[in-house]
């Protein structure tokens, strides 16, 4: 096998190659089979839409706190971001269940399913947001106690 860094070409959507580093799909893959598995044990601890939204807005949250420690107060490794944010919190949130709980929850009550589907997209806008805020209040806090 090549070095970490070896890329395959792949094809973008438009139809333009490009390359694609072999350790960052490595990444990706081994963060959504972690995230994958994190979200499928808590549905099985707590089984229904109520578990499908908690990881939904915990991800979000998770999500809001990475970027910004990635992209404002840290130059992170290049395989930080694929690993936690598409790999582990990608695998760990899920737009498929959170449809498919709506769609179930509609056949019975249309109105609780739109509260959930509604409800689900901006308490996870919500929580990006907070995580930001807070992770930016807390960097502050900590600039400020630095000798």
């Amino acid at each position: 096998m090549g070095s970490p860094a070896e890329t395959r070409t792949v094809r973008e959507p438009s139809g333009a190659a490009s390359p694609v580093p072999l350790d960052a799909l490595a990444a990706v893959a081994t963060g959504g089979a972690i995230g994958s598995v994190l979200r499928w044990s808590a549905s099985l601890l707590w089984p229904g839409p109520a578990s499908t939204f908690l990881v939904n807005v915990l991800g979000c949250l998770a999500i809001g706190v990475l970027m910004c420690v990635i992209t404002e107060l840290l130059t992170p490794h290049r395989l930080l971001r694929p690993f936690l944010g598409v790999g582990v919190l990608g695998g760990f949130t899920t737009f498929s269940t959170y449809v498919t709980d709506a769609l179930r929850l509609a056949l019975t009550d249309p109105l609780p399913a739109l509260g959930y589907l509604l409800g689900t997209v901006l308490c996870c806008l919500f929580a990006v947001f907070a995580g930001i805020v807070a992770t930016r209040a807390v960097a502050r806090g900590l600039r400020r106690e630095a000798p």
